[in-house]
């Protein structure tokens, strides 16, 4: 449904965005994962025509953003990072307005705003003006705006922020309840939120997509497949030698404990393995005491650092061969 190939946008000779290539599928929900100045709002505002790429293309279905842009903007609802919003209209009176705007038959509007104030959980407050309205039914009216005219894809920019904890957990239900039947790409930077929403995920840093993946492949590609961390007392230079000859154990590190005779053991394990039981057994039979043993899973935010981190130190090795050539 959205195919974007080698997008870059420049401003002056600053590049914003570099070479970006990403795919959303028909009725996915894409989640744009960087942090702050990674070029999220830059490839959102180019998709919904809001500005022009420097090069590359963006398509969405069959329509190329900068060659077709009136028809690419009546199949998308766009919700910037500031919901375009009119304080002094109802909720109801300017999903009307934004109707009009959106070229929905004069026949459907009433239907269509209806809907939408439903779907958006807004009954209660359709005669309400919207200055009245906290932030979290001020965002849930910026994503009805984004919606009323029934768009097969929606982009979405960072469409929580400002939220209490409360307000997020609606929204991003709000956001779940439209997978399917509509595709949508969603710019992110809170982790939590992309792995709980998205069926993908793609990673930019520093202008760039440095991979793009469901969150459960990411965490098990890139951040190994997790491991223990153990509290146990005795010879450790026995368990040590004696853990390494396990094949679902990549490696094994030892730590003590400050004033104490414990040590702390952290083990990576090989991916997709659960040696917890073989661990546990070898630890006893070497007449040891196990303590604690705790489970550690990789998270999306293990990834994410992981990434973004190879793309900085990359970009830095990059700009210093550039200097010293110069």
């Amino acid at each position: 449904m959205i195919e974007v190939k080698n997008l870059s946008k420049f401003f002056g000779s600053t590049p914003a965005i570099s070479d970006v290539t990403f795919s959303v599928r028909e009725g996915e929900i894409l989640g744009f994962l960087g942090p702050n100045g990674a070029g999220k709002t830059t490839t959102m505002r180019i998709l919904s025509g809001y500005i022009p790429a420097t090069a590359g293309t963006a398509t969405i279905g069959e329509y190329e953003v900068h060659q077709h842009s009136l028809a690419v903007r009546k199949r998308i609802g766009y919700l910037p990072e500031r919901p375009p919003l009119y304080l002094d209209m109802t909720v109801k009176g300017f999903l009307g307005f934004v109707t009009e705007l959106k070229g929905v038959p004069r026949r459907d509007r009433a239907y269509r705003v209806n809907t939408t104030i439903e779907r958006c959980f807004l009954e209660e407050k359709r005669h309400t003006l919207i200055r009245k309205l906290s932030k979290g039914y001020r965002q849930r009216v910026g994503i009805a705006q984004a919606i009323v005219h029934d768009p097969p894809v929606i982009i979405l920019d960072e469409p929580t922020i400002g939220l209490d904890p409360r307000q997020m957990i609606e929204v991003r239900n709000l956001i779940k309840s439209l997978a399917g039947k509509h595709t949508i790409i969603l710019s992110t930077h809170l982790l939590s939120e992309a792995s709980v929403i998205s069926d993908r995920v793609t990673i930019i840093s520093n202008g760039k997509v440095v991979t793009s993946n469901t969150p459960d492949h990411l965490m098990k590609e890139l951040a190994g497949g997790g491991g223990y961390t153990l509290n146990v007392g005795g010879d450790i230079d026995v368990v040590k030698s004696t853990l390494n000859t396990l094949p679902e154990i990549s490696s094994v590190t030892v730590s003590p404990l400050e004033n104490s005779d414990r040590y702390q053991v952290q083990i990576t394990c090989v991916p997709d393995t659960e040696p917890g039981d073989k661990i546990a057994t070898f630890i006893v039979n070497s007449g040891l005491h196990l303590y604690e043993m705790q489970r550690e899973k990789p998270t999306l935010e293990d990834v994410f650092l992981e990434l973004t981190n190879q793309a900085e130190t990359e970009d830095a090795n990059k700009q210093l061969v550039k200097t010293n050539n110069e």
